[in-house]
């Protein structure tokens, strides 16, 4: 077996089993036999027969009914989903419907092309424009390939690509996955994942976060592995053994189910073994995902994503319909903590109502408060529901604007805030944020870290690029002295720092976050046990001595290892 560029294998393990190395991305061991994602859709020849004027309306029926067909089996599953499933469905069933893609099939069946031989040709003129453009819109060629695939498949009598349901666990090998094929896994049938290419943030990622599976990415080596191996994925150190040692690896699977015991049992709240206070908080995008947060034992709700609310529309939702979202939010937590961000439309999340079509770098352009430049109406309507929402459940709600870059955008983001009666701050993804931190603090009431974002803008590497995903790893250490910034800007002030990007679910990274000065951390629902578990088990002197070696280390590695020493030696 031969190791892949970037990721050497291990061969050393307990038995003589090659060990393959990764990045960490969510906690946990399974083991079980490889399962990979169904076959690939055969596709049509790039150039079919040529369909007779008189036949070319059957073809645009045909080709409508299957694309409709598509969209409406992924906005179901969509509307069965929570979080970023139901957030990733819903974008993918758009473009399924999306009117560029649509009007250019529609274009070629015309011309005499066959439905099938028309939603090829079409989406690779979609690949080639989107590939051409870089950064985060090269990731919406994947999605395009996904919507291909399945129109096709529709059309043709082929069985949808995706995922498989075997009848055993098993763990899930896979190159990449679409962002569709992801958001539909079923924990009970997939219990762990490993994948070559995507890093800490990518959509994969962050859903695998969201479902609790065991998950390594960006792994080499892993197309040697022969469907129906044994395997063991370790979540906590990245790692996937390859026909490992059956005691040594029954006995991790046991302890890690130890420790899911102790998850089981948490209840919160959120503190340190000696009690200093950490509230840990849910991500959540509307009130059937705050119900499940509060099952889960989150303290109340760090990051609404409202953006949901207006996905799948071609017009903006009115004030009334966003009012009736939030007070689902509010009534989930009488009382309680509600942080919510105002609509973070652009880059990877267009809205036709909301952002300009075919912009040359979206990640840098119109996108999060900057949409209300172009309507001020956006903004101020949506404060207006959430104020409205808020007077009628009696909540007090937290307000935080996305992609704020200076101080003038704060200031003016503040007194809408307050004027409704609303709690400011601003999310820290833009870095100067983050070095003027304690210049926003004169103006704000909190801040709120993205890691997500914050680490694409400091590295100056898209956070959904598979190949650039170390790049974008939360433990890079000029990511964590901006969060280290902010946080002692935080301190100084007397106001919280939160983190509600994705490293606020890593239980290791979070007592690290902890030791920095963080106040606050939000994460998906799956997730709040396993952090709130963690910082219960060590003392407030650890994170931050685990947070004094990680900010000294020279890569995330090296950081993740020794932050792990320094909390094993407390």
């Amino acid at each position: 077996m031969s190791s892949q560029t970037g990721s050497p294998f291990v061969a050393e393990a307990p038995g003589g089993a090659v060990v393959l190395t990764g990045t960490p991305v969510v906690p946990g061991v399974a083991m079980g036999p490889v399962v990979r994602p169904v076959g690939s859709v055969a596709l049509p020849a790039t150039r079919g027969p040529w369909i007779p004027e008189s036949e070319r309306g059957v073809e645009l029926e045909r080709f409508a009914a299957a694309s409709d067909a598509v969209a409406e089996r992924l906005a179901t599953r969509a509307s069965a989903a929570t979080g970023v499933s139901a957030e990733v469905l819903n974008t993918t069933a758009q473009l399924a419907r999306d009117r560029g893609l649509l009007s250019t099939v529609e274009q070629r069946i015309a011309d005499g092309a066959s439905a099938e031989v028309a939603t090829v040709g079409a989406a690779d003129q979609f690949v080639a424009l989107f590939s051409s453009l870089g950064g985060v819109m090269a990731e919406r060629a994947t999605d395009v390939r996904d919507v291909r695939d399945r129109i096709v498949a529709q059309l043709t009598g082929q069985g949808e690509p995706g995922v498989p349901a075997p009848d055993t666990p098993s763990i899930l090998l896979a190159d990449d996955l679409a962002p569709a094929d992801t958001a539909g896994l079923d924990p009970a049938k997939i219990i762990g994942l490993a994948i070559r290419l995507g890093g800490a943030t990518s959509h994969t990622a962050i859903i695998a976060r969201q479902l609790g599976l065991p998950c390594v990415v960006g792994v080499g080596g892993l197309s040697d592995v022969p469907e129906g191996a044994t395997v063991l994925v370790d979540g906590e150190h990245g790692t996937v053994t390859v026909d490992p040692d059956p005691g040594h690896a029954k006995a991790l699977v046991h302890t890690a189910a130890k420790a899911a015991t102790v998850l089981a049992d948490y209840r919160g709240p959120g503190a340190t073994r000696d009690g200093h206070r950490v509230e840990v908080l849910a991500n959540v995008q509307d009130g059937a995902g705050a119900r499940a947060a509060a099952d889960a034992h989150a303290e109340g709700v760090g990051l609404l994503r409202t953006e949901l609310a207006f996905f799948g529309r071609t017009e903006e939702p009115s004030v009334e319909e966003q009012t009736e979202i939030y007070k689902g939010v509010f009534a989930a937590f009488p009382g309680g903590k509600v942080v919510m961000r105002t609509l973070d439309a652009g880059s990877d999340k267009p809205l036709p109502f909301a952002t300009p079509p075919n912009e040359a770098n979206p990640a840098l352009g119109v996108r999060g408060l900057r949409t209300a430049r172009r309507d001020p109406g956006l903004l101020t309507r949506q404060l207006d529901a959430v104020a409205e929402a808020a007077r009628s459940t009696g909540a007090d709600p937290w307000v935080m604007a996305p992609m704020v870059a200076t101080v003038a955008e704060a200031v003016e983001f503040a007194a809408q805030a307050r004027e409704r009666g609303m709690s400011p701050g601003v999310m820290v993804e833009v870095p100067s944020v983050a070095v003027l931190a304690d210049r926003f603090l004169e103006h704000l009431d909190f801040l709120s870290i993205g890691t997500n974002d914050l680490s694409q803008y400091t590295l100056a590497a898209d956070r959904l690029s598979a190949d650039l995903a170390d790049l974008t790893d939360p433990w890079q250490p000029a990511l964590l002295a901006l969060v280290q910034l902010t946080a002692a800007a935080g301190v100084r002030a007397g106001k919280p720092v939160g983190v509600c990007g994705e490293a606020a679910a890593d239980p290791l990274l979070a007592c690290v976050l902890v030791g920095m000065g963080v106040s606050y951390l939000s994460c998906a629902a799956g997730s709040i046990a396993g952090v709130g578990a963690r910082l219960a088990s060590v003392d407030l002197a650890a994170c931050q001595r685990a947070a004094e070696v990680a900010l000294a280390a020279a890569d995330p590695q090296s950081a993740r290892t020794a932050a792990r020493t320094a909390l094993a030696d407390s």
